[in-house]
């Protein structure tokens, strides 16, 4: 069976959501504009609690967080990336990744949907015009939110089939997207299409409302993890757009820029918040329910000596995790303000060393919290295995083996990393 088999049966299986649309995000009254990293990290952090509290029923049920999302929007901190020119506070990288990392770790869907809405800002702020920047910032700290159509399926190759056609006088988008994170819960659905030049293909992302004419999303993601992202899939059917909504995104990569690792490290946050996220309910339900091994000869399980070991092991490799974020966004930053081929190298290796280790460390963290808690942590009713099946879902975005290439080859031969937004 192919991907393109696949996504017709999803359709076909999808007329009872086509008969009941899907709700479209409304605008509201425009959120409060964060002034400082320390005002954004606070607010996350208040956010987190009240997100970790329903977090387990929205994935058993798989009910989309609109309320969440909503609720995340309205706070501010969708705009905290604007830089402060634009009016937004402009906020340093390591803050952006601390701020998802909190959110992931009380509820990884909600720390992955908008992670396009950072990435189509940072394109933004590397390619658009004066004019562009002015209107969609602007868009921004009004309370828009910025999804995502990038991913095709159903070719081997990384080929984009959706298109962007000149009619007269319109520009016309066509085309099927998948794994549109955000898509769902956005106002604007930055999408990459290939356009015919004299030259050949050039690649474009296009703003597209997500209310414009021929825009038709399905919520038809069924991936074991990740369950309330959103993450499905998108068409245009001739969709009319305008110029100004036309940024460059091949051209974007042809010289230096941060794209790539500024994406990079919101998904190492993710991991790593994700693994945070098994930690902190490990060890409670350790303290609480677990049992000592028969052999290890002591009275309850946090007096194991073999339970503390592995404990502490994933405690360092989490803490080493954020302290390669942390490093990696110090290069991200001073590559941003000053891009060339050395400095976007330097943070492309600090983020793939960093995405190499939040990798392992979140996956390592959601699976010692069954192994360590027992056969009772499987029961469906504590929901436990979502840390584990959100951070395995949301690992497979890229290869880590990739990374330590090119790490390695970095380190061996001096060979720069390519320019592309999974490095």
């Amino acid at each position: 069976m192919t991907h393109t088999n696949t996504l017709e049966q999803r359709a076909a299986n999808n007329t009872a959501i086509a008969s009941n649309p899907l709700p479209i995000a409304k605008r509201h009254a425009r959120p409060p504009v964060i002034e400082s990293d320390e005002e954004a990290l606070r607010i996350a952090a208040d956010l987190a609690q009240d997100f970790a509290k329903e977090a387990v029923t929205r994935d058993q049920n798989r009910t989309l967080p609109w309320k969440e999302v909503e609720q995340y929007s309205a706070s501010g901190l969708w705009g905290i990336t604007v830089p402060k020119e634009y009016g937004g506070a402009g906020v340093s990288s390591w803050t952006l990744a601390q701020i998802i990392s909190l959110v992931s770790a009380a509820d990884g869907s909600l720390g992955h949907i908008p992670q396009n809405h950072f990435y189509s800002l940072e394109v933004l702020r590397v390619g658009g015009t004066e004019e562009q920047k002015r209107f969609f910032y602007d868009r921004v700290l009004k309370g828009d939110r910025l999804g995502n159509a990038l991913a095709e399926i159903g070719h081997k190759d990384y080929k984009r089939r959706t298109t962007l056609t000149r009619d007269n006088d319109r520009w016309i988008v066509s085309g099927k997207k998948f794994y549109c994170t955000g898509a769902l819960f956005a106002h604007w659905i930055p999408t990459l299409v290939a356009a015919e030049d004299a030259g050949g293909e050039t690649l474009y992302l296009v703003f597209i409302p997500r209310t414009a004419p021929g825009v038709d999303i399905i919520d038809d993601w069924d991936g074991f993890g990740q369950r309330v992202t959103g993450s499905g899939s998108v068409s245009f059917d001739h969709v009319v757009v305008e110029p100004h909504w036309i940024l460059p995104f091949k051209a974007s990569f042809d010289t230096p820029s941060t794209i790539g690792p500024f994406a990079q490290i919101i998904h190492c946050a993710i991991d790593v918040g994700i693994g945070h996220g098994a930690l902190a309910v490990t060890l409670p339900y350790i303290r609480e329910h677990a049992r000592p091994w028969i052999d290890a000869g002591v009275a309850s399980a946090s007096e194991d000596p073999l339970l503390l070991q592995q404990i502490g092991n994933v405690h360092v490799r989490l803490r080493a995790a954020d302290a390669l974020i942390e490093r990696a966004a110090r290069f991200v930053d001073t590559a941003q303000q000053k891009p060339d081929e050395d400095t976007v190298a330097q943070a492309s290796v600090a983020v793939a060393e960093a995405k190499a280790l939040s990798t392992t460390a979140g996956l390592l963290a959601s699976n010692k919290l069954l192994e360590l808690a027992g056969t009772s942590s499987t029961l469906s009713e504590y929901g436990l295995d979502r840390f584990w099946r959100n951070v395995r879902t949301h690992t497979l975005h890229d290869p880590v083996r990739w990374k330590y290439h090119a790490i390695g080859n970095y380190a061996l031969n001096g060979k720069r990393p390519p320019r592309h937004g999974a490095i």
